[in-house]
C-alpha cells in the first residue's frame, strides 16, 4: 500500500498538547522528507510542517513555537508534537513524505489525495 497511517489524534482542552505519530509499514523516511499538512479553513491545502522547505524545517506561521516536526532515530516514524492546541487548530491531519512520491511539499492537492487514500486523523480542541 503506498499510504502512511496517521495516530495519535483525539479530543482535548485548549492549552494541551498530542503528539501525531505517521508510520509506513514499506519503508524508512529519508533524512527529511516528511510533511504534515491540513486543511485551511478557505479549504486550501495548508502545509503545516516539513522537515525541509525552502532549504530547511518549515513551520506555518499559525504554528510557529507550538508544534514540532521530527523523525525517530530509526526514521520508522514522524511525529508532530502540538502543544498549546487552540481551538483553530481543529482539524484532520495528514502526514506524507513529498518528495518519496514524487510530489513538492507545497503542492496543493495533498489533502484530497491523501484523504482520498483514507489517510487522516483528526485532532478537536475545544475553549
Amino acid at each position: 500500500a503506498v499510504q502512511l497511517v496517521e495516530s495519535g489524534g483525539g479530543s482535548v482542552q485548549a492549552g494541551g498538547s498530542l503528539t501525531l505519530s505517521c508510520t509506513h509499514s514499506g519503508f524508512v523516511f529519508d533524512d527529511s522528507d516528511l510533511a504534515w499538512y491540513r486543511q485551511s479553513p478557505e479549504n486550501e491545502c495548508e502545509l503545516v510542517a516539513s522537515l525541509n522547505y525552502g532549504g530547511g524545517p518549515y513551520y506555518a506561521q499559525s504554528v510557529k513555537g507550538r508544534f514540532t516536526i521530527s523523525l525517530n532515530n530509526g526514521k520508522t516514524t514522524g511525529q508532530l508534537q502540538m502543544n498549546d492546541l487552540k481551538p483553530a487548530d481543529t482539524n484532520k491531519y495528514y502526514c506524507t513524505a513529498p518528495t518519496r512520491f514524487g510530489y513538492d511539499d507545497a503542492w496543493g492537492g495533498w489533502c484530497q489525495v491523501l484523504d482520498a487514500w483514507g489517510q487522516g486523523t483528526l485532532v478537536t480542541v475545544s475553549s
